[in-house]
């Protein structure tokens, strides 16, 4: 028994040394090591670390599929192969844009120009977005699907399905609630298509039928944000469960030391305009620490109140973009231009008021540690707001209100992770991240509108021209 593991070891060590022999001979014989292969190598990059705000050059990125590989400098190349390697030379590379809010509309008759449209994101650089809600669901599944394993051109989608309303829903598509027992079985038909989270609505939404939604929603593990019933209280909401708010009607409201009032006398939206006069600094920043503590998420989406205050004075008929909007599409804009100009006939400054004080919310709220999401709000209906631009306003809005262009790029490429908690897998340029990456003429940290330099989009194998995607 001795001898047979002796000579069996004898043997193995004999082999181990032949191979290695083979191995360095070969490598010898060919000049060069052996090549590790990637499907894209990026080389020379000078990657934007949003997160510290430092720039580190020279900077090579081995992507394979959806995944970096491993990020070197760039005088350690060698022994690296691809099927695609770009030259960044020296150019700006950081994570693709998130855009936290958007909508797929229109009814089955548009789905084909709401797909359309999805090149917009990409040619601007945001490689996901985060649906709101809306009428189309099984084409928004389908291309979420399809984006996700390669098979279509478009950014990622993370998306609620249809939005839960009232018994009288605002917008076509919802589902009906009313009860607890509504509830359950709406909550139970979006967990069976895989939503990925709640989207709530408040055209005619009880302050009930919502509470019960934050409750059972939070004991099967689903997110939720959106709307609330304006007769709800955001910090109750809270307690029940909230994750989120979109727009900032619902924070205002809680920073008006009479809105309970209010509520009596102007129920619904008409108390908005008496809100806004009524917004208490001092109130705001109690209210601010407490949404802060508890991480709240909110998606201010300024720049389509800039948009919608000026619909009855600009002309949009020459916007570079407009081209890219299908007919039917542009037909939905014609309810908002027309409310704008029935606003200023009337004399409304309603808009121009709310922008103010909008603005205004942004950097306390963040100092607070209330987590800020960049949202467009771009979709059918939504006139003149584009995909993919109307993000980079957005960004431009927050910085205009106060914020860092680096910390309003952590609003958009950051806090859209945070949201599904999956911001291990997003947000760096580094081994194990997802690779979805852009390149810019200009580095964004500098100036937030060097945005506008994308000239590049990566996602994964996939690699887009920016310049092709507006053709």
């Amino acid at each position: 028994m001795k001898i047979k593991i002796k000579s069996s070891l004898n043997y193995n060590i004999f082999n181990w040394l032949w191979l290695s022999f083979i191995l360095l001979f070969a490598s010898l014989s060919c000049g060069k090591p052996f090549l590790e292969e990637a499907d894209v190598i990026i080389k020379n990059a000078s990657i934007v670390d949003v997160e510290s705000g430092e720039i580190y050059k020279n900077r090579t990125i081995l992507i394979s599929g959806d995944t970096i590989l491993k990020v070197i400098n760039s005088d350690e190349e060698e022994g690296f192969s691809a099927d695609t390697i770009i030259d960044a030379k020296g150019d700006f590379v950081m994570p693709g844009l998130w855009d936290n809010h958007v909508h797929f509309r229109g009814g089955d008759s548009l789905i084909e120009e709401n797909k359309a449209i999805l090149k917009l994101f990409l040619a601007h650089g945001v490689t996901t977005v985060r649906d709101a809600g809306g009428d189309i669901t099984p084409a928004v599944l389908e291309w979420r699907e399809k984006i996700k394993n390669g098979k279509m051109d478009g950014p990622r989608i993370y998306t609620p399905g249809p939005k839960l309303d009232g018994v009288d829903p605002a917008w076509a598509g919802s589902i009906k609630v009313k009860d607890s027992e509504d509830v359950a079985k709406a909550l139970d038909s979006l967990k069976s298509i895989k939503v990925d989270y709640v989207k709530t609505y408040d055209g005619s939404l009880t302050r009930e039928a919502y509470y019960k939604i934050l409750e059972q929603a939070e004991e099967i593990g689903l997110k939720v944000t959106g709307h609330m019933p304006l007769s709800a209280d955001v910090l109750q909401a809270e307690e029940y469960g909230l994750d989120g708010t979109e727009h900032l009607y619902y924070i205002m409201k809680a920073c008006s030391p009479v809105a309970d009032s209010l509520e009596k006398v102007n129920p619904g939206y008409s108390m908005i305009p008496p809100l806004l006069d009524t917004y208490n600094e001092d109130l705001a920043e109690v209210i601010f620490e407490k949404l802060g503590a508890q991480k709240h998420f909110v998606t201010p989406t300024l720049y389509i109140g800039k948009v919608l205050a000026g619909l009855a004075d600009e002309d949009h008929s020459k916007d570079p973009l407009l081209r890219f909007i299908g007919p039917g599409v542009q037909k939905t804009y014609e309810g908002r231009i027309e409310r704008a100009k029935r606003a200023k006939e009337s004399g409304s400054s309603f808009r121009s008021k709310a922008e103010e004080i909008f603005g205004e919310m942004i950097r306390g709220m963040y100092d607070a540690g209330v987590i800020i999401l960049a949202g467009s709000d771009c979709g059918p209906y939504n006139s003149f707001v584009y995909p993919g631009q109307s993000l980079h306003g957005e960004l431009k809005m927050l910085v205009e209100k106060g914020l860092t262009p680096q910390e309003a790029l952590l609003t958009s490429i950051n806090n859209g992770p945070k949201f599904f908690e999956i911001e291990e897998k997003y947000g760096q340029i580094e081994g194990g991240m997802v690779a979805d990456i852009i390149i810019l003429d200009q580095n964004p940290l500098e100036d937030i509108n060097n945005l506008e330099s994308v000239n590049t989009v990566i996602m994964g194998a996939r690699v887009y021209n920016t310049n092709e995607q507006l053709k």
